[in-house]
């Protein structure tokens, strides 16, 4: 089995230490609440409570999952409602 070595050089890092991460989303949590990945070195970021970005922890992807259950339930007993 082959382990990552989280300090191997990557273009795509020096790309972005240079020129800044161009990211994109790569899942809508809630209407407000994004995550987002790196198109050039695959950093993973959040937004925050205070609406700053920041790296995707472990800590961060449970409560986003968490909040996107909240959300997936509270619309569907809206569209129920609305029926």
């Amino acid at each position: 089995m082959k382990k990552k070595n989280p300090n191997l050089f990557s273009f795509g890092k020096v790309y972005c230490s240079i020129f800044g991460h161009k990211l994109r989303v790569s899942k809508n949590v809630t209407d407000h609440i994004h995550e987002y990945q790196c198109a050039k070195c695959g950093m993973e970021m959040t937004d925050t409570a205070n609406g700053f970005l920041a790296r995707l922890t472990p800590k961060f992807k449970e409560t986003n999952e968490y909040l996107a259950k909240i959300h997936r339930r509270r619309k569907g007993k809206s569209l129920a409602q609305a029926s």
